[in-house]
């Protein structure tokens, strides 16, 4: 397999089986940052686009992951799908989406999440939820029946790969690891296995 986008190729039919077969979410996955320290976080996010350029999901930049993002543009990232006994696992760096592809993916949410991701400091200390719904009220009484546009705090990332990882489980523990690897994002992928 020597095709220039052989991962993703492969990538968009497990992905294809997952929607198919997966009970929940088949594109939550989780994604690792760093801390200015180097210590890693990781958390549960949603995988809203994936092409040849990479891996694509959104938040708000002032957020814990969307901190660590600035001080470092590398992330990694893994998804797991019990029921297919697979996952896939992927690493690079980080760039922006577009302003016009985040706009376009803000658009196509629903309007009280548009709401929220006004009301919400994300990542910063709450008192009650009675804050939080305060909060609800006011961004929803501002905009009123008008457009909700995408703040700009909120953004779309981007994880170019020059790691991704196809994990199948096996009998006995000899799980099947097929590795696709580049020097960086626009060269050509290498394919190789490993052992479980």
């Amino acid at each position: 397999m020597h095709e220039v986008n052989a991962p993703i190729e492969l990538f968009r039919e497990w992905f294809r089986d997952a929607e198919a077969g997966e009970v929940n979410d088949p594109n939550a996955m989780s994604i690792a940052t760093t801390d200015a320290d180097g210590l890693p976080d990781v958390r549960i996010v949603l995988l809203k686009g994936f092409d040849a350029d990479g891996f694509v999901f959104y938040t708000n930049s002032r957020s814990q992951k969307g901190r660590e993002l600035a001080g470092n543009m590398r992330a990694a990232g893994a998804l797991h799908w019990k029921s297919l006994r697979r996952q896939v696992r992927f690493r690079g760096p980080v760039e922006h989406v577009t302003d016009a592809e985040a706009d376009a993916y803000f658009a196509s949410r629903a309007r009280d999440s548009r709401i929220g991701a006004w009301a919400s400091l994300q990542s910063q200390p709450l008192a009650d939820r009675a804050e939080l719904e305060a909060a609800v009220a006011r961004e929803s009484a501002r905009f009123g029946d008008g457009e909700v546009p995408r703040p700009p705090h909120w953004l779309g990332y981007r994880v170019r790969p020059v790691y991704v990882e196809f994990w199948t489980e096996k009998p006995f523990r000899l799980h099947d690891r097929l590795i696709f690897t580049r020097e960086k994002p626009e060269g050509e992928w290498d394919r190789k296995r490993f052992y479980p």
